[in-house]
């Protein structure tokens, strides 16, 4: 059984994807990050970092219980413990990571960023609305021209994708017509038709 504590954000909902996606037993515990639910002691044990997701393992790769934090990592633990969502060949597994490590090192940042400026900020700040949206939509043509030449972002359907895919699923709140992105925009609807992603995004709504 896996523990999975989290609340429905794009990062929280990478996790519990995933864990539909491989068909594991799992159990959803809620961490109300507007409540400060992330900061007590009991969640600090589990990510020194304070923040969502975490998972505790009681299978771990040893047999004994593992607690993970970063929802990359995570991705990569669960790819490894299933042999599902990440290519089987050397080249093709570091082809899925290269785009993990795109939607964690640039994705997620820039677009939290704009959902931050446009939805949460006290105060209208023109120049980082500015800035953060002209990166968001460099990223979606990234996103757009690679999805161009394939079908996934590994080419097959991957731990890459199941990163991403909850971030673009914020298109509205980040004022992004996902018919300026035409690749994008197919990948995106290919995914939300896969059941296990269905569910994954409706878990702790």
């Amino acid at each position: 059984m896996i523990d999975l504590y989290s609340w429905a954000t794009s990062n929280g909902r990478k996790v519990s994807i995933m864990l539909e996606e491989c068909g594991l037993p799992y159990k959803a515990h809620p961490i109300n990050i507007g409540k400060g639910d992330q900061f007590t002691p009991q969640f600090v044990a589990l990510n020194p970092n304070a923040k969502i997701p975490a998972i505790v393992d009681s299978d771990g790769p040893d047999g004994e219980p593992i607690t993970l934090f970063e929802s990359g990592a995570i991705l990569v633990y669960l790819a490894g413990k299933t042999g599902r969502f990440l290519p089987a060949t050397d080249r093709g597994k570091y082809i899925a990571l290269q785009w993990l490590m795109f939607q964690m090192g640039g994705v997620g940042p820039i677009f939290g960023q704009v959902h931050h400026f446009l939805r949460a900020a006290k105060e209208p700040v023109p120049y980082a609305i500015e800035r953060y949206t002209k990166e968001k939509d460099r990223l979606y043509g990234v996103l757009n021209k690679r999805l161009g030449e394939v079908a996934y972002l590994a080419g097959e359907y991957s731990i890459a994708d199941i990163a991403t895919y909850p971030w673009v699923s914020r298109y509205e709140w980040q004022k992004t017509n996902l018919a300026d992105f035409p690749n994008v925009k197919r990948w995106y609807d290919a995914i939300s038709d896969r059941p296990a992603v269905r569910s994954g995004m409706a878990v702790l709504v």
